[in-house]
């Protein structure tokens, strides 16, 4: 069944009658439902290849308990994603967390995460003491020992530079070890020493243009934070789990008229003399669609190969993104002693086999209310992919050795039940020059009239990013036609991402 309008299509600057959509995650879920909405009288079609929407948000049952086996939280201070959740029918079910305060797992000893820093970047070095050594406690608070980017890498053409080296250069490499890696390592599942200060801590580029006091520049940052008129928690979640999110998204797109194909693979992509051509389905039985515009909402790689043809240099941006594979090991017991807070970060240069574990039903009041213990602990980094090849089994038990050894052998007993799920390639890098590679690909991608791009690639790993890039690319192939009203609002490419691992 053909699923579109005419191959004529509409001209660059008249609303498109036919929209696709090819990716079924969050960010294509979204971007469906904001182009319906800009674009009532068109046909909205997803294309999925799997047979699961809602990408890396799922849940499952695990110890009688429903669990989230992806990201649990969403950044609540940007608006996008939580206006879109109670718009798709979950405002009674959006939670904050019960506590804010978090460990890291330091040198054998959970250690209080400091205050004031801004993604591991203090406004005063003061409140290190405690996690650094005392040598380097003393670094941290000399400040830079040589002139502002003396011996930086910079990347010249893009003027961006990695974090741990611009952050190191200011505090001493014992800040970047033991506070920027694991918080970086929580969002990415990546290294300091490769990820962009553009892309991933963005409000402190004016500080790195200016050569301005770092520690300065973090106090004034936070100062505004706090100074805010109504200020906002920080993390949101959804009573039942966050992977509820695209189920209710689904719900709301097909009542409104979107068609939703799942198991059907986008095999090609290309230009017709009004719109769009699409080749879905097996290779045997494959069939062409036609439609007007066209909203790519798939990772780099599969992103590379749809546009290679349609927007060729587009594609060869998308096919330099490297990603990362990660596995979350969730644990239910009827009852264990855990620590105050909602769970810890570990620092790679402590040799453990998890980077990071929640504290799960310590931080929600809906699994708390179930009466079992949920901890949660990930396992996994960029190029790190030796612990990710073990059976589930095995992972699972190395996981739990770690969380006994943390938090003292008599805190948690055996489990009754456990569950290990693998996201492969499942967290984009955003190298140094990110920003500056997401710019080329639109600019290639807006060349070509009807055609727009969204996801975890582009402006953020998280579940707030992913939906802004999604309102984004439907108001660009809808010529502007939403982004003003109630749903919409605020700001884009900000650089502000949600934890997928980050108790």
């Amino acid at each position: 069944m053909d699923t579109s309008a005419s191959a004529s299509g509409p001209a660059p600057s008249r609303r498109p009658r036919s929209v696709a959509v090819i990716g079924g995650g969050i960010s294509g879920l979204a971007a469906a439902w904001y182009a319906k909405q800009a674009l009532p009288d068109a046909t909205v079609t997803v294309f999925e290849g799997s047979p699961r929407l809602g990408g890396k948000l799922a849940v499952a049952e695990v110890g009688g308990v429903r669990v989230d086996l992806g990201a649990e939280s969403i950044l609540n201070r940007r608006p996008e994603a939580v206006d879109l959740a109670r718009a798709v029918g979950l405002a009674d079910d959006i939670v904050h967390p019960a506590t804010a305060s978090a460990s890291i797992w330091n040198r054998g000893e959970l250690v209080p995460m400091p205050r004031g820093h801004l993604m591991g970047v203090p406004g005063d070095p003061r409140v290190l003491a405690g996690l650094l050594s005392a040598a380097g406690l003393k670094r941290a608070e000399a400040g830079p020992t040589l002139p502002p980017r003396s011996l930086l890498r910079v990347e010249a053409e893009t003027d961006d530079v990695a974090v741990g080296g611009f952050v190191a250069e200011r505090f001493g490499r014992e800040v970047v070890d033991r506070l920027v890696e694991p918080l970086l390592g929580g969002v990415y599942a990546g290294h300091a020493d490769e990820i962009s200060l553009r892309a991933a801590i963005p409000a402190l580029v004016p500080a790195y243009e200016s050569g301005e006091p770092l520690d300065e520049a973090v106090s004034k940052i936070l100062a505004a934070q706090a100074g805010a008129a109504d200020p906002k928690p920080v993390f949101a979640g959804i009573r039942g789990g966050v992977g509820r999110f695209p189920a209710a998204l689904t719900e709301s797109c097909e009542s409104a008229g979107v068609t939703v194909h799942r198991e059907t693979m986008v095999r090609e992509l290309s230009r017709t003399a009004g719109g769009w051509r699409l080749v879905c389905g097996p290779v045997p039985a494959a069939r062409a669609h036609e439609f007007d515009a066209v909203i790519v909402a798939v990772p780099g790689a599969p992103a590379a190969r749809l546009l290679k043809d349609a927007a060729p240099a587009a594609a060869t941006e998308l096919a330099g993104i490297a990603y990362a594979s990660v596995a979350l090991a969730t644990f239910v017991f009827d009852d264990a002693a855990l620590p105050a807070g909602s769970g810890f970060l570990v620092p790679p240069a402590d040799g453990r086999f998890i980077k990071a574990s929640t504290f799960s039903s310590v931080k929600w009041s809906w699994l708390a209310a179930s009466g079992k213990t949920v901890v949660r602990a990930s396992v996994g980094r960029h190029r790190e992919t030796a612990d990710l090849q073990r059976e589930d089994t095995e992972l699972a038990a190395l996981a739990l050795a770690d969380l006994r050894t943390a938090l003292g052998p008599d805190a948690l007993g055996d489990p009754v039940d456990r569950y290990v799920q693998r996201w492969g390639g499942g967290l984009p890098q955003y190298a140094v020059g990110h920003v500056a590679r997401v710019e080329r690909i639109r600019s290639a991608v807006a060349a070509q009239p009807g055609l727009a791009v969204c996801g975890a690639a582009y402006d953020g790993v998280g579940i707030a990013a992913c939906v802004a890039s999604a309102l984004r690319a439907a108001g660009e192939i809808s010529t502007g036609a939403i982004g003003t009203g109630a749903i919409g609002t605020g700001a884009i490419g900000t650089g502000a991402h949600t934890n997928p691992e980050h108790p």
